[in-house]
């Protein structure tokens, strides 16, 4: 996978006699005519933010884990855990904490006039909802700085397959496990195809991408197709495209879970290797950089993304949460770091906004989501002093 390897065709760098510079891992547009650093109140507003979307982001995998802990998870299989539980505490305290989450939501609904969160299937629903708020922006921009945004479309097309090869597999087994880790599996597998392909053809542009997007999606409805008269199990084909609520699970949560943390771990310990191949992939060839290696983590990274949204966003708007933030956050924002912090935020207002909406009208979670992305990024360019173009920056 490759970006854009240089410069060239940057209008507002040519307008404004600009020179863009990496500076501590923030790449900055000099100091004229709307490009000058943020002021230190922006950047605290920005940075408070970020901090409050990451302590709810926590609070939420907390949630998630003491969901876990008060199942006894494997003690039926294994007794010396289950006394290990009861030797420490484990279950009654991680109940115990798990009862206040439930007792904040009975006052929620209280205050809201509604009765939803007071049962932990919604604090579930919301936990991974707010998990993918902050892992599809942090994602999603560096995707759309390589120009690289279809890519986010086709692996939720291959992840769709993997549900058909899942439900499948689940109908032929019996497999008692999640539709989501076969299709994790597969969106991986079709991710890597992706690399292979364009690394190895002397096609032009998006043509692999187009190829792979097309074919895994006409592999996900002919299986589908074929193994309907065998296939016994109830599972609605349109959550999965469209998204919905209902189809977030305890292990689908736990799952996205696991993937954020790992998904911020990797952004976090590659951010300057990922920024150096994001603005210049030649001279992170010649600084001897395995380039070729960090593409490959970062469309990993995308088709894992992908699947855990796939359960709210569903597989037609799932490549909506890598973009639209981005694309708002590129109308504002004055670096990449800032554009980073701002998709994360507009990533979780679109999120949160789309929840409130979806449930105070009984619509589905993913198109709300998506409206309510468009509508801040539509504000995002009203406010903005530069051109569509803006969002191709480097």
């Amino acid at each position: 996978m490759t970006g854009k390897d240089n410069y060239d065709g940057d209008d507002h760098q040519h307008d404004h006699g600009e020179t863009p510079a990496v500076d501590g891992g923030t790449v900055t547009y000099g100091d004229s005519s709307g490009y000058s650093r943020p002021t230190d109140l922006r950047r605290g507003i920005e940075l408070v933010g970020v901090v409050l979307v990451g302590l709810l982001a926590a609070a939420m995998i907390g949630f998630i884990a003491l969901d876990w802990l008060r199942r006894y998870p494997g003690s039926e299989s294994f007794g010396a855990l289950e006394t290990m539980y009861t030797a420490t505490g484990i279950d009654p305290a991680a109940g115990y904490l798990l009862e206040q989450f439930l007792i904040a939501g009975m006052w929620l609904d209280h205050f809201l006039g509604i009765e939803l969160f007071q049962y932990a299937f919604m604090w579930r629903n919301l936990a991974t909802g707010v998990l993918i708020g902050v892992v599809a922006p942090l994602v999603g921009t560096y995707l759309v700085h390589r120009q690289m945004a279809l890519i986010g479309e086709t692996l939720a097309h291959t992840a769709f397959a993997g549900v058909a090869v899942g439900l499948l597999f689940i109908a032929v087994t019996g497999w008692q496990g999640s539709l989501l880790y076969i299709a994790l599996l597969v969106s991986v597998i079709g991710a890597l195809a992706v690399q292979w392909l364009t690394e190895r053809t002397n096609s032009f542009g998006d043509v692999p991408i187009a190829i792979m997007l097309t074919g895994s999606f006409a592999v996900g409805t002919l299986l589908i197709s074929w193994g309907r008269d065998f296939m016994s199990i109830g599972v609605d084909i349109e959550e999965f495209l469209f998204g919905s609520l209902s189809v977030v699970s305890a292990s689908g949560s736990r799952l996205m879970a696991m993937l954020t943390v790992g998904v911020v771990a990797v952004v976090a310990a590659t951010y300057k290797q990922l920024l150096f191949i994001t603005f210049d992939e030649q001279a992170a060839r010649v600084a001897q950089l395995n380039v070729s290696a960090y593409n490959t983590l970062l469309i990993v990274m995308t088709a894992v993304v992908v699947v855990g949204a796939m359960q709210v966003l569903g597989v037609i708007l799932v490549a909506g949460m890598l973009v639209i933030p981005v694309a708002a956050a590129s109308q504002i924002a004055r670096s990449f770091r800032e554009t980073l912090y701002l998709s994360i935020l507009f990533g979780q207002l679109s999120i949160l906004g789309g929840y409130a909406f979806a449930l105070s009208q009984s619509l589905p979670s993913g198109g709300s989501i998506i409206v309510v992305a468009i509508l801040i990024y539509l504000a995002a360019v009203a406010v903005s002093d530069r051109s569509g173009g803006a969002i191709s920056v480097h």
